[in-house]
C-alpha cells in the first residue's frame, strides 16, 4: 500500500509549498481538506490562500517565518472556508522548511481536527489576537512566577492566573511527601476541601498520583470520562460540580516534584495549543516553587535518604508489635548514620525468629549515611545466612574494620576510619527468649507488666570497625507477654544537654508513665520529650552538648499478660568486669523501686554488693546474678541468687575488728529473712529472700 493512501485512511493529506515559485502542490486527500475534488492538483498561491480564513492566512505568515529562522516545524491551527465565505472544517498542519539559499519549500501534512462541541472553550476563535494574547499571558505569568520568593508567593501567583479563553476557577498543586500526595495549595476550594487528597499514597487512582508516577499529563475533558478512567476516586471530585480537568506533571531538570491541577466549570476539549499553555505554565510553576523551596528540597532530600535507609515495619508479624522512630540531628543535610532495621531470619517452626538491630555509625554527614548504608546491608546479609548474635557483629566488625583499611585519616574532623555502636537481638517469637549481642552501644530495657521498667544489664564488645578480629559475648532474656522491650541510640538518651544516666531517667519515666496499650503513641512521646516545645525547658547538666540523631525501636510482646507476673532480672559479672558490680546494685535497686521499706532496698543491695564481690574474690570465674519479685498471698517477696561454677561452699569467718573482709554470712544471717547455699553440678549458688512488710500496699499492679 502506497504512503499516500495509508495517510488518506486517516484523512491525513501531503502538500508542498514553493516559496520561490508560489506554487502550492496537493494530494488528493490534501486538496478534499482544502474543499477541492479529491484529485492531486497544483494550484497558486493565491488559489490556496481563498480556502483559509484571512486572519488565519495572516498568522501562518508569522509561523512559517519563525520555522525558517530556527528550522523547526511550523505547526498551525487554520480554518477552510468554502466558495460562500463559511467554515467547513479546521485542519491542522504540520510541515518541514527545506531551504535552498534564500529560497525554501514548505513539506507537510494536512489534518482534520475534530469540531469543537458547542458552548466549549475550544469553540473561541484562533485569531491573531488570541495568539498574541496568549503570549502576553505567559510573559506576565513568567515574569510574575520568577519573581515570587516563597512558595506562598508561587501559589498566590498560580491562583491569581487568568489564561486567555480558558481561565479555570479550581487550582490544585500537589507535591510528594515520601510515597504519599500533598496538597502545598489550592484555590476555588473551601477550608478543608483538600482533606481526602492531602495524604494519598502514589498508588492511589486519582490522576494526580498518576501523573506524579508517570510524568505524563491526564487530560479529563468530560465528567464522564473522569469516572471511566479514574472510577474510585471519582466520588470525591463529582462532588465539586467541576466538567474538566487537566493534570500536568510539575517537572524540574527532568524530575517529577508534583502535579498541578486546573479544573474548569465549563466543558473543555483541551486542542493542542490549550495543552501547550497549561504545559507552559505548569514548567514555570516547577521551576518557582524549585527555586522557592531550595532549604526545604534539602530537608526533604536528606529525609528522603534516610528513608531509603530504614525498612518498612509492616504488620503481620505474629505474637508481636514493632514502632520506630527516626529523627535526623538539625541543620545542614541532616544525613546520619543512626539507624534500625527489622530481619525475619530463616529456619525454625512455629512463628519463627526475627532480628532487630540498631546502630549509629560515627559522624553526622553523608559520608556516616553511606557507610550506614553498606553496613546495615552486611548485618542483613549475615543474619539472612542464619548466623548466631555474636557471629553476626563479629563479621560486621570485620566488614567494616575492611572499609576503614584504605581510609585517609586527614580530611577533617570525621574524615578518618569509622567506627559504628550496634546492638543485635534475635527474637524467638513463640517463646520470647531475646539474645543479644552488643557492639558499644546503649544497653537495651525492659517495661514489665507492671509499669517497672529496667536497663537490662548486657555484655558487649568494641564498637564495630576499631579491630578486625573482635569477640561479641550473647545475653540472653526472655520478653514475657506485655512486656515492651526498647532499644535505642544515644540520641534519644543525650539530647538536650543530657549525659547517657540524666536522659535514662528522663526516658524511664516516660516508660513507667505509658500504659503499655499503644505502642505508637509511646514512640511518638519519647521523641516529643527530645524535640517537643516542652524539651527546651528541661536541659540536662551538659547544655553545650552538640545535638545528635535519634533512632529508637520498641518491640512488645502481645498476649495475655499476667498483671502479678514475677518481676526478673538477670546479668552476668565477668572476672575480668568487677566495675559491674555497681551495675549489680543499681539493678537491684531498679527492681525495688516500689518497695515500700526502704532500709530492705538498702540491705538487698548490700548483700548483693557482697555475694557478687565474693565470687570474683575467691572463685576463678563469672559469677550470675538473679533476683527475682513475686506476689504471694499477701505480701511480696525479693529472691537474689548469685552462682558461680566453684564448688567450694562458703563458711563463717570470724574477722577481726579491724578485716576489711569475712563478714558476708554474717551480714545474711543479720538482714534475710532466708537464706542458704544449694549446690548445683559443678557449682553452687547462694540465696536470700526478703518479705516486703508493708501489705496494703505489696502487689497492686502498676501498669
Amino acid at each position: 500500500m502506497r504512503t499516500e493512501d495509508v495517510l488518506a485512511a486517516i484523512a491525513t493529506g501531503l502538500w508542498r509549498w514553493d516559496n520561490a515559485s508560489g506554487v502550492v502542490t496537493l494530494d488528493a486527500e490534501a486538496a478534499r481538506l482544502l474543499g477541492l475534488p479529491a484529485e492531486p492538483v497544483q494550484l497558486s498561491e493565491a488559489a490556496v490562500r481563498s480556502r483559509f480564513h484571512p486572519v488565519d492566512w495572516n498568522e501562518i505568515d508569522g509561523v512559517v517565518a519563525l520555522a525558517v529562522a530556527e528550522g523547526t516545524l511550523a505547526e498551525a491551527r487554520l480554518r477552510i472556508m468554502d466558495e460562500r465565505g463559511r467554515v467547513i472544517r479546521t485542519v491542522r498542519s504540520r510541515s518541514k522548511p527545506l531551504i535552498d539559499g534564500d529560497d525554501y519549500q514548505l513539506v507537510g501534512t494536512l489534518q482534520e481536527v475534530a469540531e469543537p462541541q458547542p458552548g466549549t472553550a475550544a469553540r473561541t476563535p484562533i485569531t491573531g489576537d488570541w495568539r498574541r494574547s496568549r503570549e502576553a499571558f505567559l510573559l506576565d505569568a513568567g515574569r510574575a512566577l520568577a519573581e515570587a520568593r516563597s512558595t506562598a508567593e508561587v501559589l498566590r501567583v498560580a491562583a491569581s492566573l487568568s489564561m486567555p479563553g480558558f481561565s479555570p476557577d479550581g487550582l490544585a498543586v500537589f507535591g510528594m511527601s515520601g510515597e504519599r500526595l500533598t496538597v502545598i495549595g489550592h484555590h476555588g476550594h473551601g477550608d478543608g476541601d483538600e482533606g481526602p487528597f492531602s495524604s494519598m499514597t502514589l498508588d492511589t487512582d486519582y490522576p494526580a498520583a498518576e501523573v506524579v508516577r508517570t510524568g505524563r499529563a491526564i487530560y479529563l475533558p468530560t465528567p464522564e470520562e473522569y469516572a471511566r478512567r479514574f472510577p474510585m476516586t471519582w466520588p470525591l471530585a463529582q462532588r465539586f460540580g467541576r466538567r474538566s480537568w487537566a493534570f500536568v506533571p510539575l517537572v524540574v531538570a527532568g524530575r517529577t516534584m508534583g502535579a498541578w491541577m486546573a479544573a474548569f466549570k465549563h466543558p473543555v476539549v483541551f486542542t493542542p495549543d490549550e495543552r501547550s499553555v497549561l504545559t507552559t505554565v505548569a514548567r514555570m510553576l516547577a521551576q518557582a516553587l524549585a527555586r522557592a523551596g531550595v532549604a526545604e528540597s534539602e530537608r526533604e532530600l536528606s529525609l528522603g535518604l534516610q528513608r531509603t535507609m530504614m525498612p518498612v515495619l509492616g504488620p503481620g508479624i505474629p505474637g508481636i508489635a514493632v514502632a520506630a522512630r527516626y529523627v535526623p540531628t538539625g541543620g545542614g543535610l541532616q544525613v546520619g548514620g543512626d539507624w534500625y532495621d527489622m530481619i525475619r531470619l530463616p529456619g525454625g517452626a512455629g512463628p519463627g525468629r526475627i532480628a532487630l538491630v540498631i546502630g549509629d555509625v560515627q559522624g553526622h554527614d553523608v559520608r556516616a549515611a553511606g557507610l550506614m548504608g553498606q553496613l546495615r546491608i552486611a548485618l542483613r546479609a549475615y543474619a539472612s545466612e542464619g548466623h548466631r548474635p555474636d557471629a553476626v557483629l563479629s563479621r560486621a566488625s570485620r566488614f567494616l574494620y575492611g572499609i576503614n583499611d584504605g581510609t585517609d585519616g586527614d580530611d577533617g574532623e570525621f574524615g578518618g576510619p569509622r567506627f559504628a555502636t550496634c546492638l543485635y537481638l534475635e527474637v524467638d517469637l513463640d517463646t520470647g527468649v531475646v539474645e543479644i549481642a552488643r557492639a558499644g552501644h546503649p544497653e537495651p530495657a525492659v517495661r514489665m507488666t507492671d509499669g517497672t521498667v529496667l536497663l537490662r544489664p548486657t555484655a558487649g564488645g568494641l564498637p564495630l570497625g576499631i579491630v578486625p578480629d573482635t569477640d561479641y559475648p550473647t545475653t540472653r532474656l526472655t520478653l514475657e507477654p506485655g512486656e515492651t522491650l526498647m532499644i535505642c541510640t544515644d540520641g534519644l538518651l543525650e539530647t538536650g544537654g543530657h549525659d547517657l544516666d540524666s536522659g535514662w531517667e528522663r526516658v524511664r519515666k516516660l516508660l513507667e508513665a505509658d500504659d503499655g496499650e499503644d505502642l505508637e503513641g509511646l514512640a511518638d512521646r519519647l521523641v516529643e520529650a527530645v524535640h517537643g516545645p516542652g524539651s527546651h525547658h528541661t536541659t540536662g547538666p551538659l547544655a553545650d552538648r552538640r545535638e545528635d540523631d535519634i533512632a529508637v525501636l520498641l518491640l512488645s510482646r502481645q498476649g495475655t499478660a499476667v498483671r502479678e507476673a514475677p518481676r526478673r532480672t538477670m546479668m552476668t559479672v565477668a572476672q575480668a568486669e568487677p566495675e559491674r558490680i555497681a551495675t549489680a546494685r543499681e539493678q537491684v535497686r531498679q527492681l525495688l523501686h516500689d518497695w515500700t521499706d526502704g532500709d530492705q532496698v538498702d540491705s538487698a543491695v548490700l548483700m548483693v554488693s557482697e555475694m557478687v564481690t565474693n565470687v570474683l574474690v575467691h572463685t576463678d570465674g563469672d559469677a550470675l546474678l538473679v533476683a527475682e519479685v513475686v506476689c504471694l498471698e499477701n505480701a511480696r517477696r525479693l529472691r537474689v541468687e548469685v552462682a558461680d561454677a566453684s564448688d567450694e561452699l562458703p563458711h563463717r569467718r570470724h574477722p577481726g575488728e579491724m578485716a576489711s573482709s569475712g563478714r558476708g554470712l554474717i551480714l545474711m544471717e543479720m538482714l534475710a529473712d532466708k537464706w542458704g547455699v544449694d549446690p548445683r553440678g559443678e557449682g553452687k549458688a547462694i540465696w536470700f529472700e526478703l518479705h516486703e512488710q508493708d501489705t496494703e500496699k505489696a502487689c497492686v499492679p502498676r501498669g
